[in-house]
């Protein structure tokens, strides 16, 4: 049987002063969803588009627990996370594709 994935990500708005932090079983469809705007809500008003951080697990249930845990993190912690893998803050997901880590 194929092992599901799920991720979890962070991501921000083109002046990076707002974070969304997301969980998702396909990375990729709902970066194309919050890129286009086609679900209403947080992401689409503040324009919060750029994938800046994200992870890969085969537990949803953790996936869930570490999403929640990221919420409730202070700004400082965030933007740590973000520097240790992306410190140019490039938008990983580029052309239709998520960029690997």
């Amino acid at each position: 049987m194929d092992e599901k994935l799920s991720y979890v990500y962070i991501l921000s708005n083109p002046t990076l002063t707002t974070f969304y932090t997301g969980v998702t079983g396909d990375l990729g469809r709902r970066m194309f969803e919050h890129t286009n705007k086609l679900v209403e809500g947080f992401t689409a008003i503040y324009n919060v588009n750029i994938l800046l951080y994200y992870e890969i697990h085969t537990d949803i249930t953790y996936a869930i627990e570490r999403e929640k845990k990221i919420k409730r993190w202070k700004r400082e912690w965030k933007w740590n996370l973000i520097d240790g893998v992306n410190s140019k803050h490039e938008n990983l997901y580029r052309n239709g594709l998520v960029m690997p880590l």
